[in-house]
């Protein structure tokens, strides 16, 4: 009986799996909507003024950032549905998981992405009268630690 309990409790990964697939769809369809509504507006806004140019890469900046960030989502929804309910889901190749440390360092990669995304955002958006050193050395800090962390799993793992 107990044996059975175990067999079946791996159903219970589920719950992240519906709720990290939704979240992802409800993100890429909120950000979808958002960036047509927004391109609609500059539209019918008539003329076009360099300052509008600027707010209109910033905000596209945004929509791939929102983008990447459901798209990882996507990612762990389908990992952990593969290595929890079932790994004969046809999948290409690049899209294959085979454990939990494949899935950490998809996310890892993901943040290393959205933090390169935040730092464009705000060169592009930068206004000259803030000081940005600080915040470019903290998002390259980050940066600089998680592809040590990235490098040193994959080290390891082909050792």
């Amino acid at each position: 009986m107990l044996h059975r309990l175990f067999a079946y409790s791996r159903y219970i990964v589920l719950v992240p799996v519906v709720g990290t697939f939704v979240a992802a769809c409800g993100l890429m369809i909120y950000e979808a909507i958002a960036l047509v509504t927004g391109l609609i507006d500059i539209v019918h806004g008539g003329a076009v003024m360099p300052k509008d140019v600027k707010a209109l890469a910033v905000a596209l900046i945004e929509a791939v950032d929102i983008f990447l960030i459901a798209i990882a989502m996507y990612i762990i929804s389908i990992s952990l549905y593969t290595l929890f309910i079932d790994d004969t889901l046809p999948l290409p190749p690049w899209l294959v998981v085979p454990d939990m440390e494949a899935v950490k360092s998809s996310l890892v990669s993901l943040v290393i992405a959205v933090l390169s995304v935040l730092f464009l955002r705000e060169a592009v958006a930068w206004d000259g009268e803030r000081d940005f050193l600080a915040f470019g050395i903290s998002i390259a800090m980050m940066i600089a630690a998680l592809s040590l962390y990235l490098r040193l799993k994959h080290g390891r793992e082909k050792t």
